[in-house]
């Protein structure tokens, strides 16, 4: 899944390689998903988007979006994006298929749900968009501790750390994912509740939350996940389901893998104890 490392690594390739190609054809929805999510009609994002230059691609959370003339092209946190040269094998089945007039192509599929949304600039109110356009990423300097401390509001006292960070896009593109190595470097547990946390503990925690994810970004993103050319992330996952079973770098007590809140969560019960 792109969560906020993926989302920065992609925009900066698509600025890189796509910016600036003008679009041939756009085929969306040809391989039918239940869960791929479109803007209207998909069977008109070819004369909304064809004779188009993409422009320039930003990443808002786990979001990649992009600039067409006076449209925007959205990728959502479940939406793979692939580059391919002219020449190159297509996927047979997609979601959506964006031709370049040179012949090169950015092709998305959906494994379990996502967001393909192309739509006329400013004409798409939905509120995880807005809000991951709003709110400060963890990569800036202005997501700083007074920022951090106004996201311990009302009625989340009593949620545990995963609730309180990969739920409710109260940091936008920050998932399950990466959430799990970031509490690892914070030595607390998933399952942890916000109201046990001490000053120096939120302080930590933000400490973590941004060096991790910096690192992340640095690597090219996670090796759980591949960029816009199909290599894998370069950032090594500390708990994910490539380390489950296996020992802890830190301790060495086995790394443990639970389901909690409709997903699963990593842990070394020795570092992060509750």
């Amino acid at each position: 899944m792109i969560e906020l490392p993926e989302a920065t690594v992609l925009a900066k390739q698509v600025n890189e390689t796509v910016t600036g190609k003008k679009i041939n054809k756009v085929i969306a929805a040809q391989s039918p998903h239940k869960f791929a999510w479109y803007y209207g009609d998909p069977q008109k994002y070819n004369s909304l988007l064809a004779g188009k230059v993409l422009g320039s691609a930003v990443s808002n959370g786990g979001q990649v979006e992009m600039k067409a003339g006076d449209a925007v092209i959205l990728f959502g946190d479940g939406a793979s994006m692939r580059y391919y040269v002219k020449g190159d094998k297509l996927p047979v089945k997609h979601q959506l298929w964006v031709e370049f007039d040179d012949g090169s192509s950015l092709v998305s599929t959906i494994q379990m749900y996502g967001g393909l949304w192309a739509f006329p600039e400013g004409g798409f109110d939905n509120k995880y968009y807005r809000m991951a356009k709003e709110k400060h990423s963890p990569l800036t300097a202005a997501f700083n501790r007074p920022y951090f401390n106004s996201l311990f509001g009302e009625n989340i006292e009593k949620l545990s750390l995963k609730a309180f960070l990969a739920t409710e896009q109260r940091v936008p593109g920050l998932g399950n994912g990466v959430l799990q190595d970031i509490l690892f470097v914070a030595k607390m547990h998933p399952k942890k509740k916000v109201n046990t946390l001490l000053e120096n503990e939120k302080g930590a925690l933000l400490d973590s939350l941004k060096s991790t994810l910096t690192k992340m970004v640095a690597k090219g993103g996670r090796d759980t996940e591949v960029d816009l050319f199909g290599k894998q992330g370069g950032y090594k996952t500390i708990l994910s389901r490539n380390t489950v079973d296996k020992p802890c770098p830190v301790c060495g007590t086995i790394i443990k893998k639970e389901a909690y809140l409709g997903g699963s969560i990593y842990y070394c019960s020795n570092c992060q104890k509750m």
